[in-house]
């Protein structure tokens, strides 16, 4: 039992983590309110912005529709539906122009066959395992002594990790993308372009954040698995 006191005991890495995951979470949220409130000079939609991106790089074949709730939007890449909240969708804030023309950036990362994206993608079904099972399997290997069990979970949590790094270019390129296209085409002009910039780097914090608290807890495993050693 004492590695599962070794476990809650080591929980002092993850504050740092937390913490900045709560800043993250903050400042994409108060960034998104704050441009939600300003409506774009050309006055066009989230959807139609993200539709203008998709036109610009020749892509005919994905649909455009909406969802519910707030910063929901996504790309799904198996349906090529770009799914945009209530909040964006019909909303011609500039947030709301940032986040959808991301989201269609997404869109063009799977018809250009971005290699990140191909990469990241492959490593889904790993995560996934890693995600449910990884922490379990190290402390089930630590209680029973069973040491293949261990490793096998800090190598599946170990995907986790790389899942998040490997999100960090796919999410960046993205909001590289939409930036890129809403300054050259004039979506957004002068603070307008400011603001959506400011949103998007937002958002970006967020997978950063994520990427250092699967750090910070494969950290915690394995200062757990050494304590045994």
């Amino acid at each position: 039992m004492g590695y599962y006191f070794a476990y809650y005991l080591t929980g002092f890495i993850m504050i740092p983590a937390l913490l900045f995951s709560l800043y993250c979470q903050i400042k994409v949220k108060s960034n998104f309110k704050k441009y939600s409130q300003i409506r774009n000079t050309r006055n066009i939609t989230g959807a139609e912005a993200a539709y203008r991106l998709l036109q610009l790089n020749g892509i005919t074949d994905v649909r455009i529709v909406q969802i519910s709730g707030s910063l929901t939007d996504n790309y799904n890449p198996k349906t090529k539906e770009i799914s945009l909240s209530q909040s964006v969708y019909n909303s011609t804030s500039v947030a709301a122009i940032g986040v959808a023309c991301h989201e269609a950036g997404h869109a063009c990362q799977h018809a250009q066959e971005y290699f990140p994206l191909k990469i990241r993608n492959l490593a889904i079904p790993a995560t996934r395992f890693g995600s449910y099972l990884g922490i379990p399997l190290v402390l089930l290997g630590l209680f029973f002594s069973f040491e293949p069990l261990t490793y096998i979970g800090i190598i599946l949590y170990t995907a986790v990790v790389l899942f998040q790094l490997l999100t960090l270019p796919v999410e960046f390129n993205a909001s590289k993308r939409a930036l890129a296209t809403i300054r050259d085409n004039q979506l957004l002009i002068g603070e307008e372009y400011t603001g959506a910039k400011k949103v998007l780097t937002a958002a970006a914090l967020t997978y950063v954040a994520a990427l250092v608290s699967a750090l910070s807890t494969l950290l915690r495993l394995l200062l757990i698995v050494n304590r045994r050693r």
